[in-house]
């Protein structure tokens, strides 16, 4: 293993690069469509509740552990678990890393169409329509030709190394993140029918809570869009300085997050409405038709509708798609890389290419399979891997880890009393609370 462990360079940096693997698809388009088929403003109400209650302890748990054994998640979790068994340690976080590469291998795909609808307004505008129309339509060969794409645009980031890849490109591609998504809301908003949508996304019908998966499905949006369960935030914490303020740089992570999030609802449900307006049929009995799967209908339709600003606003629009997609994609990579690395001795470039084979090879036999393993492994990996590695986490944390769990040391001297509170809700309350939205997630099916 090497003596030398890269690092983030900055506070910034690193509050960018982990709220780049917080914001990605699941946040810009997962939490709008989730709000609109679940009451819009009750079911902001219920997320920003069960953020602070739920999702952002679990995040301070994971990066708390990485932090404290600047490990990598495998090594880190061996380390924590080594009073109990360190077996234990590395079989879980062989198991989150499993869950790494089956997120990269349906969310590279989903990447894959984002980037291939971006390019296609691009080369309508350069005349090449033939190709506008390919890249515009699901197929086959799309698949096949873009997802490998997408997994190179990562492999070349990733190949750079922490500070000159992850931070760096994270720090150029958030900021336009952010100005583009400002961008294309402002515009929205001025359309016809935009203002039906934020008024159902700004006022909360508060009837609307006594629907019981109402809050079940806030808990779980909010749980993933914080990328929580895999490693990624966990390997992230790792490349910080030991004993850096987690609970500061949670707070920070988690509130630009949660910013990207709202803006996003602020933008994809008024172009739902906006949509709705010119004719184009979107709900029926207040559900989304297609659920998630109408960005690739509804929208390209309705920038059709706008005219020749439309193809712009589409550029605008799938570029930004694509550049979270990126983003998010980094950590969950990094976390099979981290371990050949550290563990395994493998050099960066040679540890990029085999985890890029890998997840192509994953991608490649779920889009021979797309009908069968697509949604399969979708569920397992938001319905079962996400909660379990969280639930384990709190138990780590809580109960498990004596040796250089700093947090639980300074809980019982109780020389501070809010951190003696803290580290009781981590040990009790959120064990039983994420245990509960399991439980409940699962009846549900």
């Amino acid at each position: 293993m090497s003596t030398t462990r890269d690092s983030f360079q900055s506070r910034l940096g690193f509050i960018l690069a982990a709220a780049g693997s917080a914001i990605g698809l699941g946040n810009i388009w997962g939490f709008p469509t989730q709000a609109a088929n679940n009451g819009g403003g009750a079911f902001v109400f219920v997320y920003l509740i069960v953020t602070v209650l739920l999702a952002l302890p679990a995040l301070y748990a994971e990066m708390y552990i990485g932090n404290q054994a600047q490990k990598n998640p495998v090594g880190a979790l061996q380390d924590a678990c080594e009073d109990v068994s360190r077996n234990l340690g590395k079989y879980a976080g062989l198991f989150g890393l499993l869950g790494a590469i089956l997120m990269l291998s349906f969310y590279t795909i989903v990447a894959g169409w984002m980037l291939a609808h971006a390019l296609s307004p691009l080369m309508e505008l350069i005349g090449f329509t033939d190709a506008a129309i390919w890249l515009g339509e699901s197929s086959h060969a799309r698949n096949l030709a873009f997802t490998p794409v997408f997994i190179i645009l990562g492999a070349l980031i990733i190949n750079q190394g922490v500070s000159k890849g992850i931070e760096r490109w994270s720090s150029r591609l958030m900021p336009i993140l952010f100005v583009l998504l400002i961008g294309l809301i402002i515009y929205i908003l001025q359309q016809p029918g935009a203002n039906e949508g934020v008024a159902m996304y700004l006022q909360p019908d508060f009837s609307q809570l006594q629907d019981p998966m109402l809050i079940i499905s806030a808990m779980g949006q909010a749980f993933f869009s914080l990328s929580i369960g895999v490693g990624g935030m966990m390997v992230y914490g790792s490349y910080m300085k030991k004993n850096a303020n987690m609970g500061q740089l949670v707070i920070s992570i988690g509130a630009l997050d949660t910013l990207i999030a709202f803006l996003a609802g602020l933008l994809i449900i008024p172009t739902l409405f906006v949509a709705q307006h010119l004719g184009l049929e979107v709900f029926a009995d207040g559900k989304l038709i297609g659920g998630p799967q109408l960005i690739f209908s509804i929208l390209p339709t309705l920038f059709d509708s706008m005219g020749d600003i439309g193809v712009y606003v589409a550029l605008v629009f799938f570029s930004l798609m694509s550049m979270a997609a990126l983003t998010s994609t980094l950590s969950s990579t990094e976390v099979p890389v981290a371990y050949l690395v550290e563990d395994k001795s493998y050099s960066r470039s040679k540890a990029t290419i085999l985890v890029s084979l890998i997840v192509l090879t994953a991608c490649m036999t779920i889009v021979y399979n797309f009908d069968s393993l697509f949604g399969l492994i979708i569920t397992w990996v938001n319905t079962f891997q996400l909660p379990i590695m969280g639930l384990f986490y709190f138990i780590v944390v809580g109960w498990i880890w004596k040796r250089g769990n700093q947090l639980a040391d300074q809980a019982l001297l109780a020389s501070k009393p809010s951190l003696k509170l803290w580290g009781n809700y981590l040990r009790y309350v959120c064990p039983i609370l994420l245990s509960i939205v399991f439980i409940s997630v699962i009846m549900a099916l």
